[in-house]
């Protein structure tokens, strides 16, 4: 199987893009995140790609990075969501996006993307929320206003965890324990942390 072409991009469309490697053109279906990434015609670039293959058709997907094409295999799995539907997702949302969405059970920001349903979306993040951690596009911390939150362990952490549990969006509960523990300093104890940063939160 194909799992990575790197040529020049000769033209590119909606959703579609056409690497000439070596000679050969290769039609690969791509997001639009992806399809920004790729330059300019002419420019040499890379995509890690999925060969789709169901009785009637056959096609090359292509994304920018590993990730990105791993999400896309996630998502594909769930059913209901075909390739248009994958590319449509990663078009609205990125891969750090998605895991957060899908690990808070936020249903409404995955129906942000063309095509997907309250429904869909509720099915995506219930089939994906227990794998979300460990999906592609985790990241080891969340750096906000020049304050790192670490997802690996500790209080920080853990009061994260803590506000998401009562209902904050993740990047909400990180911002605001992040401007907990600049205001009580780097070993502030978990329930304190909680404490102020749910202030903050509400203000």
């Amino acid at each position: 199987m194909i799992a990575k072409l790197t040529g020049r991009l000769d033209e590119s469309g909606e959703d579609w893009a056409v690497l000439d490697v070596q000679g050969v053109g290769y039609l690969v279906h791509c997001s639009n995140r992806t399809l920004a990434a790729l330059g300019g015609s002419g420019e040499m670039c890379t995509v890690y790609t999925d060969l789709q293959v169901s009785e009637n058709d056959m096609r090359l997907l292509g994304f920018a990075d590993a990730g990105e094409r791993d999400w896309f295999r996630l998502l594909t799995q769930v059913q209901g969501v075909g390739s248009k539907v994958g590319l449509a997702i990663l078009s609205a949302l990125s891969a750090g996006e998605l895991r957060d969405a899908c690990a808070a059970g936020d249903a409404a920001t995955v129906a942000r993307a063309n095509g997907v349903g309250p429904k869909l979306a509720g099915r995506i993040v219930n089939e994906l929320k227990d794998k979300a951690q460990a999906l592609p596009g985790a990241m080891p911390g969340v750096s906000v206003g020049g304050t790192m939150i670490s997802h690996a362990g500790g209080a920080s952490a853990d009061a994260v965890s803590a506000l998401q549990n009562l209902g904050f969006k993740p990047a909400v509960a990180a911002q605001a324990v992040a401007r907990a523990q600049e205001e009580l300093g780097e070993g502030a104890a978990e329930g304190d942390l909680i404490r102020v940063a749910l202030k903050k939160a509400a203000g």
